[in-house]
């Protein structure tokens, strides 16, 4: 068995894809309606690959307060100097449990909880 990916209903599909590219840097794969008042959106490639779905329809959405998406970062004082230059507040954090990891939770544009982890390899 393989992973596929994770999905999300998101409230706007050009705010979602926007910062799914920018801030965490996955591109789009796919991106299509499958009827008039819905849009699926890919993003990612190898391990890392998230569905976006708009739908019109759909009026209140949640994702739940104890779900979140963790990406590894390279440096996350860099990632948190990113965010600040575009405005992107910090949930919570930074933490740190152990010597060798560290990480901040941010949101994304519909509310859902993003780890950026930074873990120092041996």
């Amino acid at each position: 068995m393989e992973f596929c990916w994770s999905t999300i209903y998101v409230k706007n599909m050009e705010e979602s894809v926007k910062f799914y590219q920018e801030v965490l840097g996955l591109p789009v794969k796919q991106r299509f309606a499958p009827g008039p008042d819905m849009e699926i959106a890919f993003l990612g490639e190898g391990e890392t690959k998230v569905e976006l779905i708009f739908d019109s329809s759909v009026k209140s959405i949640d994702l739940g307060s104890d779900i979140s998406w963790g990406f590894r970062v390279d440096s996350l004082d860099q990632s948190m100097k990113f965010l600040k230059d575009r405005g992107i507040e910090i949930a919570a954090g930074p933490f740190e449990p152990n010597p060798n990891t560290r990480f901040i939770f941010i949101l994304d544009p519909n509310g859902m909880k993003i780890q950026l982890v930074e873990e120092q390899r041996k």
